[in-house]
């Protein structure tokens, strides 16, 4: 890559688990679950990705959370008045709002409950599964991923500096309406991303996975371009070797799977797992 012009600082290198002081997360044994559709999943299986959506973009289904990761309603007063010193014009509550649109998330659930069965995966020909993960293989498997001197971002296909931070933790369910953060001092954006609703989500009982980005300026790549946050984005998982050293535990079977064409595309893949 050619030198930035001067103008330019070079972009923050995302780091691993840089917030965990202020998250929660479960002790080690933990499995985690996740509903997904056997199309979905034998793709991710194949192309070798976890899922992530940035939180600002679910849609408008009934089940989707269209205040995921934004600042509370009563915050939003306190977090517009704080100014920063040297961009007047730029307040607390924009800041947040930029962090929120370069934030994604790969959600699972903690239990397996009639809830994330009755909820997610449909629409599929072939039915669906449940994918069981053992949260701290999986956790030390996709640290060692961004720790790795390889690691890259590619955006458009161009190798870019790894911007994205991970962090994990057991989201916490709050009166959205009411509860406060700010009530102190701002709080660290990464808060508003483990923050939900609990009158419509307590029944996900959710540990997420959060890719997240410095909210402070923009993103520009060697040709003077600005980089954007697209709606979602992969990152590399290898599920061959998830099978193979207990990282994924198991695959449950929905009522309406087809498990002779799911068992032969996990062969296919040399996939090697315990069956439910």
């Amino acid at each position: 890559m050619t030198d930035l012009p001067r103008q330019y600082a070079p972009a923050p290198l995302g780091l691993v688990e840089p917030h965990a002081p202020l998250l929660r997360v479960p002790v080690d044994g933990q499995l985690l679950y996740k509903v997904m559709t056997v199309e979905n999943f034998l793709r991710s299986a194949e192309e070798g990705y976890l899922h992530f959506n940035r939180v600002d973009s679910y849609g408008d289904s009934p089940t989707a959370d269209q205040r995921d990761g934004k600042q509370l309603p009563g915050d939003r007063e306190g977090n517009t008045a704080a100014k920063f010193a040297k961009a007047p014009d730029f307040s607390g509550a924009d800041y947040y709002d930029r962090c929120r649109a370069r934030t994604y998330a790969c959600c699972f659930s903690l239990e397996n409950s009639d809830y994330i069965w009755a909820t997610y995966g449909h629409g599929s020909a072939r039915g669906r599964v449940c994918v069981v993960f053992d949260f701290a293989k999986l956790r030390a498997t996709l640290n060692r991923t961004l720790q790795s001197k390889g690691a890259a971002l590619l955006y458009n296909g161009v190798p870019c500096r790894q911007l994205f931070s991970v962090n994990y933790g057991v989201v916490e369910y709050v009166d959205f309406d009411s509860h406060r953060a700010n009530t102190t001092t701002l709080p660290n954006p990464i808060v508003y991303t483990y923050l939900k609703d609990k009158q419509l989500f307590v029944q996900e009982q959710e540990l997420r996975v959060s890719l997240s980005a410095i909210g402070m300026g923009n993103f520009i790549m060697d040709d003077g371009s600005e980089m954007n946050f697209p709606q979602s984005l992969h990152m590399g998982f290898d599920f061959k070797s998830a099978f193979a050293d207990g990282t994924i535990e198991q695959v449950l079977h929905g009522l309406d799977c087809d498990t002779v064409f799911l068992r032969a595309e996990l062969r296919r893949l040399g996939a090697a797992t315990r069956e439910g």
